[in-house]
């Protein structure tokens, strides 16, 4: 009697089954285990038959060991998931008898037969899950190769000796040097399939030769002998089978290369040789084994390979043509049905993940991951995908990987192909839970089609995106030989009103030794890109002007190619490029300095939304948070593109029309805050660590007892695109107190140095620039003060030094980051000292005194009225220094705050000049008319300054400009200061 009900077995694939079964009874019997396993319970013998249904491979194993599945059951280890360190610990024992390579083969190989066996039951009957079953193939994968080469490279002593690291005089050290192996693929990425390759690269820190043995050897030498013996322990294929298939092509030179090198022949053929598939193949490289701190350093060594340090769009060209090359070996072998490099399969959810890593990984360093659906919720987190798209993905990626599963535990054969018989067909099928293969297959190719879909999305060519209208005679300008003749003529038909000026530029251009020495990639990345931006150009009202900025650019990423690409990528997005380029020289000018920046200037969705500061603070929290702690100089630079990409937001709103002149400046402040922030927290840490925190007088520890001031713009929340900042230091520690650390110092020189790096980090000039300059001499005394004051030594200097142009310019003073208990207590003293009682005849006259001497310094006009009659192109009008311009109205707003605030407390609270005019409204001490010319007046000159200074155009206009708003101004300063 059989020990198997088949009855719900369905016909189609009953007679393989039976075969098995009646094959695994057969050897049963002739071992006389049959009652032992009948013993096993009916649920058991229920999973016996899901696994042989799965698989001919665990089939053959237990009819040629039949006391395996008495292990196994035994073991317990059928139901339940492996402890991490299980494989590595198991395997360890098992070869601690074996003392020669020639012991070595048997027990690698019957432990892997045994683990294979467990992870296929385990799998087949749904007790693993997918990320279990590939966790474990990778870990069991792993321990081989970490063991075996652990029991060779001994064996290899007595003859050749061992190779040893270099000590600090250039001699050889006592510490041996181990062969670096670095896992390529889904093993390092530990998704190893059921029958798959392993991937390998072997290397070693540094040449050298060996010594201890009967003969020395140079350590190239020694380690591709050991890579030999290691690859020979882990790839043969003797009676007891093979360990893993090992695959070595993926090292530099492929097979025609060294088995090893070392790291800096690594590092040199990556740098001048390494292909941009070798990119795509690094993702994953993991370093394997117990002793991989070699493997780690090289890794980091290589990662400026892998991920640019800037946006990279040629990517998605270079995957193409990848695509493109398997698409035609697909079609070429009749490999349609692939799960893995058919349309939608495997290969292009891990290209949809692999593009935005290569892309974006040398920014965004959280997808520097190597498992994919690891990768793709960061892409969903970073927002590059929609949640339901990621989730799709994932779950199309789980179930293709589940059916590459299925194809590869029938035979343990590596295929990623259907099989095209019927019985095979239904084992898939049904295996997987489907009544039968068409209802599979539906499910299949829907999932492939829903893949193909959103990679098609991803990496689809520019002219399949976007339906841009390319006029002939731009591409004839560019791609053709032409006379000087005909360009102009063509240029004049594109709208062109000074050809041959244009025409000039661009045949300069095209002959420059920068262009026709391009790389051929580049040369042809550039042919895509000029028809386009000539095209983009001719749209705009100037299209001289336009193209004369849009070719610096150009020229500013010749070397580039990336960035060309990137261009290349958005043509759609090239006129609104054009746009902003023909509106903003200033625009223009900074992103031809800081290319990193186009990636923010195509990007749509976000250009003309400027965030709000919650999202600015979170945004920067989180660029930050990928950078190790201790790196200052990355930290640095992503301060300052993170600067520039918001900047050029709020110029692109402005120039839009989406965000009004208030908005603009309140962006620019907000982003200045933030920043400031951020900065003073780097600082903070960084003092810390070095020297511990500063003590108050009771002994307990300060948290961040410091602020900073803003004065001026940045006080008065009125920044503009390119503003310094005026700052002021203040803390609030005991002055004669210490730091806590193991390196003390006084309280007096950590602020001071604490103030020394946040200028240092605000000022370094750097190749993404400076982040902000800065001006100090507002601090009390000026440049002859300390950098960084007490809140009480800052007091005193306000009630006993300092001039009254100093407490105007506290008007505008305001806490812009810093301890919020200390930003309290210093509002507290400033409104202390703007309210102190005043003589009204004094005040005028110094107020009005200062304003004379910086006209008499500063204005274009000497006089201080105007002159009506002064006027037309001759003569212009200083909207900032001259009478009746922004610093008069600065100056009676001041005049208010330190008149009334005594008597009126709420004209003192605010910083800004708008909102302290409300508060004299609001007070009754101007009136309505007055505040309304003032206010109206001074949106104006700010509209204009704006306008300006995206125009490169200084702050002077034509005198014929805002006259009414000048006598208005002049009128109401002879009201007030008569």
């Amino acid at each position: 009697m059989s020990l198997f009900s088949l009855d719900r077995i369905p016909a189609a694939v009953l007679p393989a089954l039976q075969s098995n079964l009646h094959r695994y009874e057969e050897a049963l019997s002739d071992a006389g285990l049959l009652d032992q396993v009948a013993g096993l319970g009916a649920a058991l013998l229920q999973e016996l038959q899901g696994c042989f249904l799965a698989s001919d491979y665990v089939a053959a194993q237990l009819i040629r060991f039949p006391e395996l599945l008495l292990e196994l059951a035994g073991s317990g280890q059928l139901h339940r998931s492996h402890e991490p360190g299980y494989y590595a610990s198991t395997l360890h024992t098992l070869l601690q008898p074996v003392a020669d390579e020639a012991g070595l083969s048997k027990p690698l190989r019957q432990f892997r037969r045994r683990e294979m066996v467990r992870i296929i039951w385990r799998d087949s009957n749904g007790l693993a899950d997918y990320q279990e079953t590939v966790r474990d193939l990778s870990a069991m994968a792993d321990a081989c190769i970490d063991q075996a080469l652990n029991k060779i490279y001994p064996w290899m002593e007595p003859q050749f000796g061992l190779p040893y690291y270099k000590d600090k005089s250039g001699g050889q050290s006592d510490q041996t040097m181990p062969l670096v192996v670095l896992g390529m693929g889904k093993l390092g990425a530990r998704e190893l399939n059921l029958s798959s390759d392993i991937d390998l690269i072997f290397a070693y820190a540094h040449e050298g030769e060996t010594r201890g043995g009967r003969k020395d050897m140079a350590h190239r030498d020694f380690y591709n002998r050991l890579g030999q013996k290691l690859i020979k322990a882990l790839d043969e294929n003797t009676v007891d089978g093979f360990v893993f298939r090992v695959d070595m092509r993926l090292r530099p030179y492929g097979s025609s290369g060294a088995l090893a090198l070392n790291f800096r022949a690594m590092e040199s053929y990556y740098e001048e040789q390494g292909r941009e598939w070798e990119r795509y193949a690094m993702i994953k490289a993991r370093a394997i084994g117990s002793d991989n701190g070699d493997g780690e350093k090289l890794l980091q060594r290589l990662k400026p390979f892998v991920y640019r340090r800037y946006v990279d769009f040629g990517v998605i060209e270079s995957l193409r043509e990848l695509k493109k090359l398997i698409n035609q070996e697909v079609l070429r072998r009749g490999n349609e049905d692939n799960v893995k490099t058919g349309a939608g399969g495997i290969r292009e959810v891990e290209f949809i993940a692999q593009v935005f890593q290569l892309i974006r990984g040398g920014q965004d360093v959280e997808l520097q991951q190597r498992n994919l659906l690891q990768v793709m919720g960061i892409i969903r987190d970073l927002g590059l995908l929609p949640p339901e798209i990621v989730q799709t993905l994932c779950d199309d990626y789980v179930f293709l990987r589940n059916v590459e599963h299925r194809i590869q535990a029938l035979q343990d054969r590596q295929t990623q192909l259907l099989p095209e018989e019927e019985v095979q067909q239904a084992r898939i099928a049904i295996g997987l839970g489907f009544a039968d293969w068409a209802t599979f297959y539906q499910t299949l190719n829907q999932a492939r089609q829903r893949v193909r879909t959103h990679f098609d999305a991803v990496i689809a060519a520019p002219q399949d995106q976007d339906e841009v209208a390319v006029l002939d005679q731009a591409v004839s300008l560019w791609l053709t030989e032409q006379s000087a003749e005909q360009a102009i003529e063509d240029l004049q038909q594109l709208g062109f009103s000074e050809p041959q000026n244009t025409w000039n530029l661009l045949h300069e251009f095209q002959t420059s030794r920068q262009v026709t020495h391009m790389q051929a990639v580049g040369r042809e990345r550039l042919d895509k890109l000029m028809p386009l931006l000539i095209n983009a150009c001719a749209q705009q009202a100037d299209p001289d002007l336009t193209f004369q900025r849009v070719l610096r650019l150009v020229e500013a990423i010749l070397r580039r190619s990336a960035y060309i690409a990137l261009l290349v990528e958005n043509p759609s997005s090239l006129e609104r490029l054009a746009m902003l380029f023909a509106a903003s020289p200033w625009v223009a000018d900074t992103i031809a300095r800081y290319p990193m920046l186009l990636d923010t200037l195509l990007n749509e969705a976000t250009l003309l939304k400027p965030t709000d500061v919650d999202t600015l603070k979170n945004e920067l929290r989180q660029v930050l948070l990928r950078i190790p702690e201790d790196d200052l100089e990355r930290q640095m630079d992503a301060l300052r593109q993170f600067k520039h990409s918001h900047v050029l937001r709020v110029a692109a709103s402005e120039i839009a029309g989406t965000l009004p002149i208030m908005k603009v400046s309140d962006y620019l402040t907000w982003l200045a805050e933030t920043l400031l922030q951020a900065v003073l927290d780097l600082s903070w840490h960084q003092m810390v660590e070095k020297y511990g925190r500063p003590l108050r007088a009771d002994g307990s520890p300060c948290e961040q007892d410091f602020i900073i001031i803003g004065y001026g713009k940045v006080g008065g929340i009125e920044l503009s695109y390119s503003s310094d900042l005026d700052l002021v230091f203040i803390h609030d520690a005991d002055s004669s107190g210490s730091t806590d650390g193991e390196k003390s110092i006084d309280n007096s020189v950590f602020f001071a140095r604490l103030g020394q790096r946040i200028i240092h980090i605000l000022t370094s000039k750097m190749a993404s620039g400076e982040l902000y300059e800065t001006d100090m001499r507002l601090r009390p005394s000026g440049n002859a003060g300390l950098l960084v004051s007490t809140l009480k030594a800052f007091q005193d200097y306000q009630q006993e030094k300092a001039w009254n142009w100093e407490h105007q310019a506290l008007v505008r003073a305001r806490v812009v980051a810093g301890c919020p208990q200390l930003a309290e207590r210093f509002n507290a003293v400033r409104e202390g000292i703007l309210s102190a009682p005043r003589d009204e005849a004094k005040l005028k006259q110094e107020v009005v005194e200062m304003r004379q001497k910086m006209l008499s310094h500063l204005s274009t006009y000497k006089e201080l009225e105007l002159n009506p009659d002064r006027l037309g192109a001759d003569f212009t009008f200083n909207l900032k220094q001259d009478p009746g311009g922004i610093v008069d109205i600065e100056f009676l707003a001041q005049y208010l705050v330190l008149r009334w605030s005594g008597e009126k407390p709420p004209v003192a609270q605010r910083t800004d000049n708008m909102r302290i005019l409300d508060s004299a409204l609001e007070q009754g001490v101007m009136s309505p008319d007055d505040v309304s010319a003032l206010q109206s007046a001074y949106l104006l000159y700010r509209s204009q300054t704006h306008a300006l200074a995206l125009l490169n155009g200084g702050t002077s206009v034509s005198a014929d400009l805002f006259i009414n708003e000048r006598r208005q101004v002049r009128e109401i300063w002879r009201k007030t200061f008569s």
